[in-house]
């Protein structure tokens, strides 16, 4: 199966947190949304790698292990799942994401082997989770949010 990844805007640790104690742990983004929920399912894209490839990209900085800082906040034990909140920084390079820039940053991302799986995507099979993911954190940036990742086994 995989690891999955929902990504989501709240005003504070304490209301992600809290989102926790209300959904019994996750998973955040479902079909048909919650109320009051602003979250979208990017399945295998973990923070650190995949999503800090396409940050670097944005920032035209080659990858590192530092480029998004993420800090665990919660966890449902040893096998997940778990919670981080990400960097506004993170947050602002994401929402600064132009529709102009979008092919070029989905044709590019789309050649990272975390992706590629072997062979490089079409070029514009990554517009999709760039619009959503810089949509939300437009959204989140606007609010005066953070943006935080939940993952599970």
């Amino acid at each position: 199966m995989g690891v999955l990844y929902d990504y989501f805007r709240a005003a504070d640790d304490a209301a992600a947190i809290g989102l926790m104690a209300e959904l019994d742990g996750g998973p955040v983004a479902v079909s048909g949304g919650r109320p009051g929920v602003d979250a979208i399912d990017l399945k295998g894209i973990e923070p650190a790698v995949t999503l800090g490839k396409l940050v670097g990209f944005v920032r035209g900085l080659a990858w590192s292990t530092n480029l998004i800082e993420q800090r665990l906040i919660w966890s449902g034990g040893d096998e997940g799942p778990w919670l981080m909140v990400l960097d506004d920084a993170t947050r602002d390079t994401l929402a600064s994401i132009t529709a102009a820039q979008s092919p070029e940053l989905s044709a590019r991302w789309g050649q990272i082997e975390e992706l590629a799986w072997g062979e490089p995507l079409p070029p514009d099979e990554l517009l999709p989770v760039i619009e959503e993911i810089s949509a939300l954190a437009r959204r989140a940036q606007a609010a005066g949010h953070h943006l935080y990742c939940w993952c599970c086994l």
